[in-house]
């Protein structure tokens, strides 16, 4: 249908698809994109990536990828984008620290700045570049005969009709000024911009990437900032001969996504693997306002069929239309209003269905916000029903949030998902009332900021169904027994004094005794605080969650710990848990309280191995050696000791095997005891900041002579004896000290 242009003429419109094929061999500025790509790379092989950059995402067919970097095991996202924008220009960089001085020194980072601006300004050989609030970038360029002008100061955006290019960090910018910087910009100025995705999230709490100032600043320019993490391509960053796979512009993931048949063809796998992951990133980051990009996506998943989109099955990336269906649908959901949210199909097999017939009910409950993060309500949102949140208007916009589902790992980057990749969602209480649903339902938290100074409030939540919920020292065990355990939500909370177990319903259906099962998980975390030298009094209780699926490994620590579904069972069976203890469980307890002070490379996962065996030895009144089958039988332990020192005690072998190396601790205790282990971790608890390691180097050192002194004996050698690398000013400082080995090690 044809549409008539802002000049009266009327012209056919082009298709999107037209647009995505072309995308990145068409002109930006009637330069060919690799042209492009030259000029800016002119004389660069290599730049910096300082701190961890984040993602670039580009939706415009003038928009192309420059430097890429990897993104998983065989996708990549740019790091480095430029943009032809009307008559204005942009190149746009995925760190603020590009513009330090440490990065423009490293590599050929700085030459590359000075190519942007260069062609930023069109070629101009007197162009004036304004630098806003970027003092390293302003000596940089001054350095380099460039013609620089310092913006800082007060009323500053009423000089820039003096430059040709602005250089700044987008997340300095309030909303003024981004709107003076675009009407500026787009008169046919440049633009060098450099900011982050996931550091803005992390200082912007409760806000959506769709708010970040550079991409409210260049929506319209097809470029935005997102979230994630980038890996690096080369020793110091990023190779710049790697050429960005097509995929990598959205516009072109879109048409090879539409128009690719499935195939088993390597290549061909690669390229569609490519495109779903950069549709996933682009459909997270675009604002709804893109409607013409958002439709497309939404057209080109019309046709996946309803079994994949319910996850009966899980569902792989030999199914990327498939994949990006659920990203797509997941994010409308998130964007709907609660009234039109409805039940996802998944969840009746994850995380669970209600039956429509059980009654909706209405509580009151205490939150005290003295108290931070999560805090139970017993309460469960069906899927795809409304839930109301009431609390004091004093307490409204004061950072105090509803969240629905305790299951926040999220799945996209996993090859396979055996459950929706999302679904744990939170709402801001902006207001006295808020309304909310989810597709997926979940376990109703309310969650408290840190340093929250409302004091004790009363939150009424309506729309809800009772889970079974158990709370140590004031739940009673015959209205547990005779009632509560028999709540119908399919997930319940067991709530402790240090710790909040969250478990299928079904596990507890039958636990007769939660007060003495809280009592030995209450009992886990305190030995873990005594062996890391913390109160046991903690600011908040820590939380266990099972799941279907986690975002990495068998296990892993954080809040909440996430665990698979096979231990759900275990996790509430007190006889097995006194008699077997649970390793797992105890191991990511202890990386909840590790401390890099005393974990120097290679010890990550070693030291934090004490506190499992501290709780075997503590609460299960157990030798500290028998809770795991590689360091059980004594004699095989050091076999394998000797047989590593019969190979020379290579230190890179000692760092690669964490069991072998924990034997090392394992010996100290064996022969001093638990007190002094206690005592050095205690210290480090107390260090001035001046005084606390940074280096491996010194943290190997302070390691080694902290514990010297508190057995009171020279360890510099049995250090040696395993191929530890210390320091000779550390030998020295504990060289009056009578030398200890162990006595099989001895001779």
């Amino acid at each position: 249908m044809p549409s008539q242009d802002r000049g009266g003429g009327m012209t056919r419109s082009r298709t999107l698809l037209l647009l995505c094929a072309t995308a990145l061999v068409r002109c930006v500025s009637a330069a060919p994109a690799e042209e492009i790509r030259s000029e800016l790379l002119q004389g660069v092989t290599e730049i910096a990536a300082p701190g961890i950059p984040g993602p670039m995402v580009i939706t415009s067919p003038n928009a192309i990828p420059v430097v890429c970097a990897r993104a998983g095991e065989a996708v990549f996202e740019p790091v480095v984008v430029a943009a032809q924008w009307g008559k204005a220009r942009v190149v746009a960089l995925g760190h603020p620290g590009y513009f330090g001085a440490e990065a423009l020194r490293t590599a050929d980072t700085g030459k590359m700045v000075l190519n942007a601006a260069r062609w930023l300004s069109g070629g101009k050989s007197d162009a004036a570049v304004g630098v806003y609030r970027q003092p390293e970038l302003l000596a940089f360029l001054q350095e380099h005969r460039v013609r620089p002008l310092s913006l800082d100061g007060g009323d500053w955006t009423k000089r820039l009709g003096t430059v040709d290019v602005l250089c700044c960090s987008p997340a300095s910018l309030d909303r003024r000024e981004i709107e003076t910087v675009r009407a500026w910009a787009r008169r046919g100025k440049g633009l060098l911009l450099a900011d982050l995705g996931w550091g803005w999230l992390q200082l912007n709490p409760g806000k959506q990437i769709t708010d970040h100032h550079g991409n409210l600043l260049l929506a319209d320019a097809g470029i935005y900032w997102a979230d994630g993490y980038l890996s690096t391509t080369s020793p110091r960053g990023y190779r710049t001969d790697i050429t960005p796979p097509a995929e990598c512009h959205a516009l072109v993931a879109l048409h090879t996504l539409r128009q690719s048949p499935p195939s088993s063809e390597p290549t061909a796998q690669k390229r569609l693997l490519q495109a779903e992951w950069t549709l996933e990133q682009a459909l997270r980051t675009v604002p709804s306002s893109q409607k013409r990009f958002l439709s497309e996506l939404q057209k080109a998943c019309a046709r996946v069929p309803q079994e994949l989109m319910s996850l009966s099955k899980p569902v792989t990336q030999a199914e990327p239309l498939a994949r990006l269906a659920i990203a797509v649908q997941t994010e409308q959901i998130k964007r709907l209003p609660p009234e039109k949210v409805k039940a996802h199909p998944s969840a009746q097999t994850f995380p669970g269905a209600v039956p429509p017939d059980v009654p909706r009910v209405e509580r009151t409950i205490s939150v005290d916000t003295r108290i931070p993060r999560w805090h139970s309500t017993g309460l469960y949102a069906a899927p795809g029903e409304v839930i109301t949140v009431e609390i004091p208007s004093s307490a409204a916009d004061k950072g105090l949030s509803l969240r629905i589902g305790v299951h926040t790992d999220t799945l996209w980057h996993l090859p396979k998902w055996e459950r929706a990749p999302e679904i744990s969602f939170s709402f801001p209480l902006k207001s006295a009332i808020t309304r909310a649903a989810s597709a997926f339902g979940g376990t109703i938290v309310i969650e408290v900021p840190e340093g929250c100074s409302l004091g004790r409030i009363t939150t009424t939540i309506r729309g809800a169904v009772e889970a079974p919920y158990f709370v140590r020292g004031k739940t009673g065990l015959e209205e547990w027994k005779r009632s509560i355990r028999y709540a119908p939500a399919p997930w319940a909370e067991l709530q402790g004094k240090r710790v909040i177990l969250s478990v299928p319903s079904r596990v507890v259906r039958t636990l007769d005794d939660p007060e003495s099962l809280l009592a030995f998980w209450d009992a886990v975390v305190d030995a873990c605080a005594d062996l890391a030298g913390i109160p046991a009094e903690r600011p908040f209780p820590e939380r266990y969650v099972c799941d279907r699926q986690i975002s990495a490994g068998y296990m892993h620590s954080g809040y909440p710990i996430m665990t698979w579904m096979d231990v759900a069972d275990l996790v509430v069976d007190l006889p097995r848990l006194r008699r077997e203890g649970s390793w797992g469980h105890f191991h990511e307890m202890g990386h909840n309280h590790q401390s890099p002070d005393w974990t120097f490379e290679g010890t990550g996962e070693v030291t934090v191995n004490l506190f499992s065996m501290y709780i075997y030895h503590k609460v299960l009144g157990q030798p500290f050696d028998q809770g795991h089958p590689a360091i059980r039988d004594r004699e095989k332990r050091l076999q394998r000791v000797k047989e590593y020192l019969a190979r020379g005690a290579r230190f890179e072998e000692w760092k690669n095997d964490p069991f072998l190396a924990l034997t090392m601790y394992i010996h100290v205790i064996e022969a001093f005891g638990w007190e002094p282990m206690k005592q050095v971790i205690a210290e480090y608890r107390q260090l001035p900041a001046q005084e606390r390691p940074h280096t491996d180097d010194q943290k190997r050192d302070q390691w080694m002579i902290r514990l010297s002194r508190a057995v009171g004996r020279n360890l510099a050698p049995f250090f040696d004896l395993w191929g530890v690398p210390i320091s000779q000013q550390a030998r020295d400082a504990v060289q009056h000290l009578p030398v200890w080995l162990p006595p099989e090690l001895q001779g």
